[in-house]
This record gives C-alpha cells, structure tokens and sequence, in this order.
C-alpha cells in the first residue's frame, strides 16, 4: 500500500470528476510536469486506488427511467446460499449494484427498469427463479438529488 500524498489525492480527486481529462491537463492543475503525473496515476492504478475508467451512462435517455431499490430476504443464512444468490444475481442485467448488507435484510439491490411493467415482469419472471430468496421489498425512487460516483479525500 502506498502512502498518498496531497498531490496523489488531488490527481485522484481529478479523475472521479473527469476520467477523460489528459495527463497535460492534470499536470497544469497539480503544478507538475507530464511525466512525474503519468508515473503516479500509474502508481495509482498498480495499487488499486483507480479500479477502472468508465462512462457514466444516462439509463433514462436509453429507456429506463424507472430506478428500484430492492431489499432481499434470503431462506436461510448459509455461505452456499448466499453464494449462489450472488451468482445467480450477477446474471441479472437490470441488477446494477448489489450489496450484502445488515440489518433486517441481507442484501440491497439496485434496479434499473422501463416502466413499472418492465419491473413487474423483473420480480416475477427473474428474481422470482432465484431459489433462495424468502422476501423481497420494494423502494421506488421518485427523483435522484445527489449522484456523483467519486469519494471526497
């Protein structure tokens, strides 16, 4: 694990704004030349700190307008049950997060749907086949005020 500095956190402050900013460009605004900034963003990536690069994608211009956040009961509490809900939720594609949790239930989803129908069909053709799911609850959300995918360092 290496020790970020103040510059390390700037650069990578950047990039979750702005994957697309050039390397000149992080320069200028780290008051370092290209080369020592290209060294340490690779640093950066070596050591995990920088998982991917990726778009961020408008889900509602492409059809899906309708976000759920599906709370899931399993039947039993058991390492092959929980794997295997992993599993089969990783085939799901309107799952696009998901997330074992505590509480009173055990894992959140986040669901991306057309409509109410698209999801109907969802719980009832999809996520009903998956075996070891006791209950399910449904969270619909109305509007998103905050979506912004980067960490404040």
């Amino acid at each position: 694990m290496i020790q970020l500095d103040d510059i390390d956190k700037q650069l990578l402050k950047l990039l979750g704004e702005d994957s697309t900013i050039t390397v000149k460009e992080l320069a200028v605004k780290v008051n370092l030349s290209t080369s020592p900034v290209f060294e340490r963003i690779k640093k950066l990536e070596a050591g995990g700190y920088i998982k991917k690069y990726i778009a961020l994608i408008d889900a509602e211009k492409l059809g899906y307008g309708l976000i759920v956040f599906c709370n899931i009961k399993l039947k039993q509490h058991d390492k092959s049950v929980g794997t295997q809900f992993v599993t089969d939720i990783m085939r799901l594609e309107e799952v696009i997060e998901c997330y074992n949790i505590s509480g009173d239930y055990d894992f959140l989803l986040k669901v991306y749907a057309r409509d109410m129908k698209h999801y109907q069909d969802f719980v009832f053709n999809k996520l009903g086949s998956v075996q070891s799911i006791g209950s399910t609850h449904s969270t619909f959300v109305m509007c998103v005020n905050k979506d912004i995918h980067n960490i404040s360092l």
